[in-house]
């Protein structure tokens, strides 16, 4: 699922970057979190509880669309591809 405008901007909505921390450190949505996504399969019991809805941001939308496929399949609920973190920067603001 794609995530719009209006759940980017709710201050409810968890923004997660699942880019490296290298990546993360050269710029990234202010208040997102940073996990991996090698270390998203680790940590799936962590999305369960997390405060939703969550909105994924990578790079390009890639990765996080891998991210947000797999949290589902394990039955994750709420959450979204954001695509890339620029985009969602904007939106955010």
């Amino acid at each position: 699922m794609n995530a719009n405008f209006e759940l980017v901007r709710d201050p409810k909505t968890t923004i997660i970057d699942v880019r490296s921390e290298g990546e993360f450190m050269m710029g990234h949505v202010e208040g997102s979190i940073n996990i991996p996504l090698d270390t998203v399969p680790d940590r799936v019991e962590e999305f369960k509880t997390m405060e939703k809805p969550i909105v994924f941001c990578c790079a390009s939308g890639n990765r996080s669309g891998q991210a947000t496929r797999f949290l589902l399949a394990q039955g994750v609920t709420d959450i979204y591809n954001g695509g890339g973190w620029g985009d969602v920067k904007l939106m955010r603001m």
